[in-house]
């Protein structure tokens, strides 16, 4: 794997002076065209051995281009507030916008080896992480990220003596520290685990590319034109998807499914429900208040369902019985400017929650396999590679600690068409009915098809479903609050 970066390649000051010039005209051509264009994102992940000139190529990357449309991130040891969210939060919340370039040090890759290498974790930890991180790699391509991975290396001869030309001069004497020197006492298991990681991650949407760090003018050109050929090519390419082939969705052949096959005949009386009410209201304000075991965990909600359901009604119920310090609802609507400009995903890790922490999502990710896939604002293979996506959030969410609780609001058609003439026919709720709604409802088959796959594809047993008979509001609303209850009963 190192092979071929432990030659001593160097290059000479003449052959330097004269490459320079044209290599940072043609890195400013091509930064300016991906700012015009703004179709998608460059992201570059730094990593390798200490002391092979990491820090100096990304701040020459940074003079040699326009540092102002290019995000450079340092990730070190997670802060309080990281190590309280899934691993990958925090490099999700760094991801450069389409338009513009992203450096990161110390990216998703230094825990999963560092942590081999000091013994933390064992192989199958290690082959976890590196599977997810493919899994994000491969998302991050499919959204049309250009990703490129560089890994500077050195020698164990070569490391150490660069160790000690910078600890002699006074000028870099502070780069070395203590760590440094430990780590280099193992050496060779940090060589073995990095080659590892990198074979298992180097893959044709995401490939590694290794780079000698002895020479600093053969590492800068190296990078430069790595970089410089890698843009040029997407640039060229930027108006062509990469092909997908992707598993179709199932075709529809009988009258049977599973909205259809729901009783929603089920009603509950009015003085019943509040007995209910007051009665699992009650548990789920006990059990979110339980210090011992939910402040170790998170509960995210999240509902969907067709349009005048009840979502909202439902979410009240359980608001009022949890305390409003502790909660955050998420109203999910058509996304930004700043949201498109990021792949879908990007604006649901951020409001992941912190332990003992609740999360209400009022729509959420599924938002690309339901009204994206119906009303065509994404392709087929946007939205079928969408599942495997969700179910990989999902469970780095559940990973973490959270308990995830999704919720299908279900009326019938008849229904729909009184609750939207009641809110027409009422002064205050003339708010609740737009002319999206009335469009959407013309197009009940193809959202009922779109729910049965969604729910087919990603009711997991980590996340599964709750398909909620919504006919009667009273009936919906205490089986939410129960379901949401004996959840959090069998976590706790």
């Amino acid at each position: 794997m190192f092979e071929s970066a432990e030659l001593g390649h160097t290059i000479d000051k003449r052959t330097y002076d004269r490459e320079e010039p044209g290599l940072r005209a043609a890195l400013l051509d091509a930064q300016f065209e991906l700012a015009q264009a703004g179709k998608f994102p460059v992201l570059i992940l730094i990593g390798g051995v200490d002391g092979a000139g990491k820090g100096e190529t990304v701040n020459l990357v940074n003079e040699w281009m326009d540092p102002r449309h290019i995000q450079t991130r340092a990730f070190g040891e997670a802060s309080d507030e990281e190590s309280e969210r899934p691993t990958m939060w925090r490099f999700w919340r760094e991801l450069p916008p389409r338009g513009k370039i992203g450096i990161m040090f110390g990216s998703w890759y230094t825990a999963p080896i560092v942590d081999r290498v000091m013994g933390q974790t064992d192989d199958e930890d290690l082959q976890q992480s590196l599977d997810r991180i493919v899994r994000f790699e491969r998302m991050l391509h499919d959204e049309g990220a250009l990703l490129l991975k560089f890994w500077f290396h050195l020698g164990k001869k070569q490391q150490k003596k660069r160790l000690q030309e910078l600890e002699k001069d006074p000028r870099t004497r502070w780069r070395v520290t203590k760590l440094d020197w430990q780590r280099f006492k193992i050496y060779d298991r940090f060589r073995e685990v990095s080659a590892h990681a990198l074979r298992e991650t180097g893959t044709a949407d995401a490939p590694w590319t290794v780079v000698e760090g002895l020479d600093q003018r053969y590492r800068s050109l190296t990078v430069g034109k790595v970089l410089l050929e890698a843009m040029r090519e997407r640039l060229a390419a930027q108006n062509s998807k990469p092909a997908s082939v992707k598993a179709p969705p199932l075709p529809k052949i009988d009258n049977l499914g599973l909205l259809r096959h729901l009783d929603l005949t089920q009603k509950l009386a009015r003085p019943k429900y509040k007995k209910e009410l007051e009665k699992w209201q009650g548990r789920l304000n006990l059990l979110s208040r339980e210090k011992k075991y939910f402040r170790k965990r998170s509960l995210v909600l999240v509902f969907e369902g067709s349009d005048a359901a009840g979502k909202g009604g439902a979410i009240r119920r359980i608001t009022g019985a949890i305390d409003a310090r502790h909660y955050q609802i998420i109203p999910v609507a058509a996304p930004t400017e700043e949201e498109r400009a990021q792949p879908y995903l990007w604006r649901f890790w951020r409001r992941a929650p912190r332990r003992g922490r609740i999360t209400i999502f009022d729509r959420s990710w599924y938002g690309r396999v339901l009204v994206e896939r119906v009303e065509g604002f994404c392709d087929v293979s946007n939205w079928m590679r969408a599942y495997s996506e969700i179910n990989d959030f999902e469970e780095q969410l559940v990973d973490n600690g959270a308990i995830v609780c999704k919720f299908w609001l279900q009326t019938s058609r008849a229904e729909q068409l009184k609750r939207f003439q009641l809110r027409e026919q009422t002064s205050f709720k003339h708010f609740k009915i737009t002319e999206e709604d009335w469009r959407n409802r013309k197009k009940w088959n193809a959202y009922e098809q779109a729910v049965c796959d969604m729910i087919d594809r990603t009711s997991t047993e980590i996340a599964p479903w709750f398909v909620i008979e919504a006919e009667d509001k009273y009936f919906g609303r205490i089986k939410i609050l129960r379901t949401i209850v004996e959840q959090m009963g069998k976590v706790l």
